[in-house]
């Protein structure tokens, strides 16, 4: 496997990273609302196997107190390879020096990121588009 990485939008073709949400599968998120997101992360990570995107991940920072690690997509050709792993590796290296790296999961994923450190919090809420699908999906509890 030949990875190609990189950190710029220039060239990237947003349908193919609203594809690869798709099949990762992570959402059907649109490519309009993609280039909107990871053109206002202060960190991002493209990766690209013979041309073919087949990973992603960014991050948004304030560049001081917090960085919010997020989208972090795998193609299912390439989970299990240790990707997903570099992926948050790079995210977590470059927010170093924040005093804070907040991640944010799909439920049951918890285990993967406490090997990077990662704890869940206790005082963390949320408000969702869908609040009850967020409930559905485990993302809220009933507190």
């Amino acid at each position: 496997m030949s990875l190609a990485w990189s950190d710029s939008t220039a060239d990237l073709d947003w349908n193919e990273l609203a594809a690869l949400y798709r099949a990762a599968p992570l959402g059907n998120k649109n490519a309009a609302d993609l280039q909107i997101a990871f053109s206002n992360s202060r960190f991002r990570c493209f990766v690209r196997d013979g041309g073919r995107l087949v990973g992603v991940g960014r991050a948004l920072s304030d560049g001081v107190d917090c960085s919010y690690i997020c989208d972090v997509a795998v193609l299912p050709s390439h989970q299990g390879t240790g990707l997903g792993k570099e992926i948050i590796g790079r995210l977590v290296s470059l927010s170093r020096g924040h005093r804070k790296i907040i991640l944010y999961a799909v439920p049951g994923k918890e285990p993967f990121y406490r090997k990077f450190g990662f704890r869940r919090m206790t005082t963390a809420m949320a408000i969702f588009a869908d609040q009850a699908q967020a409930f559905e999906r485990g993302y809220l509890d009933e507190a």
